[in-house]
């Protein structure tokens, strides 16, 4: 008797939909699935209310949305919540929302009195909608994952940010060392530095108030003479990098290579990061890129795809089968 487990799904097909968030990586994914996306509308009335419409039916489907909450914040996540609560109504068999970048990710904590944990808020929001699991990438802390009661998988692109050094960039590298962006990184940061087998180094950076800008002060561990790779998850003003490129330059660094998952960009960013003095910027589309941001990056910047890492494990997740193994665990 030769009964064929994985055969039998308990739902129906894949229904991909996307958001308007993330729309060239929403493709990309489904080209990567060989699926198409569903057919929605999502219009936006005068007075700023969303209202989305699926143009087919989803019952008994397993649906994976995509959709970032990077910039526009409030109308990418409001969107998100809409199109799930649709997808419910709609009874759909599963609802999976696909999240690269997931927006609230630093008010993970009561650190001062009277203030929100607003992380905690999002993930609420997004099960009241009616998802019943996520996946999201690199998240800015881990314990994200407990505000969650629903199952999710949470993925990080550091291998792909960690085999484009190893390949590419690695033959010119003199004596190279990773630098840890700032000390709430370093674990990350050693991990990269154990993975691509270097030492690593720490920027000490103290915020003072709530100002989103930070003073960098000192440096532990040794650069001098030698080629640096600054690490982070995530680049928003540009401000502590910039900051960092300085004190390595400082203490004696070559070249200096920045390497980080989502690349927020807010304010001037994209030009504060051009004018920096390093020689390559590795991100990923976790974000999307706007042509203007692009401009000030021209030929400084590689932006590697998380759409197969994301597709591989939407299929994974479909037909039931283990998401670590792709990562050998």
């Amino acid at each position: 008797m030769h009964h064929v487990h994985h055969d039998l799904k308990v739902y129906g097909g894949i229904k991909l939909f996307a958001g308007s968030g993330s729309p060239e990586l929403a493709q990309k994914i489904a080209d990567y699935l060989g699926q198409p996306l569903s057919g929605r509308e999502v219009i936006e009335f005068p007075n700023e209310n969303l209202f989305v419409k699926l143009s087919g039916s989803v019952r008994g489907q397993d649906v994976y949305v995509i959709q970032t909450t990077s910039s526009p914040v409030h109308r990418n996540l409001m969107e998100l919540l809409i199109m799930v609560q649709t997808l419910r109504l709609d009874s759909a068999a599963r609802i999976t929302v696909v999240v690269p970048y997931l927006c609230y990710g630093r008010s993970d904590k009561k650190d001062q009195p009277r203030v929100p944990i607003t992380a905690r808020l999002v993930a609420d929001m997004i099960e009241v909608a009616g998802a019943d699991r996520y996946m999201t990438l690199d998240p800015h802390a881990g314990q994200i994952q407990g505000f969650f009661s629903v199952p999710g998988d949470v993925l990080t692109s550091s291998h792909l940010l960690i085999e484009h050094i190893n390949t590419v960039i690695r033959p010119d590298l003199h004596d190279p060392v990773v630098v840890s962006a700032d000390l709430g990184f370093a674990k990350k940061g050693r991990n990269y530095a154990a993975d691509m087998d270097m030492p690593i180094a720490f920027i000490e950076k103290r915020r003072i108030g709530n100002e989103a800008k930070a003073e960098a002060l000192t440096l532990i561990g040794d650069v001098k003479n030698r080629d640096v790779i600054i690490v982070d998850d995530e680049v928003d003003t540009g401000g502590s990098i910039a900051q960092a490129v300085e004190v390595v330059k400082k203490h004696g660094a070559r070249n200096a290579y920045l390497a980080f998952v989502h690349a927020i960009l807010s304010k001037n960013g994209a030009e504060r990061l051009g004018s920096l003095d390093v020689k390559q910027i590795i991100t990923t589309d976790t974000v999307p890129l706007t042509p203007e941001k692009m401009k000030h990056l021209e030929g400084k910047i590689t932006v590697l795809s998380v759409a197969s890492l994301l597709g591989e494990v939407i299929k994974r997740a479909h037909e039931g089968r283990s998401v670590g193994e792709m990562f050998n665990e």
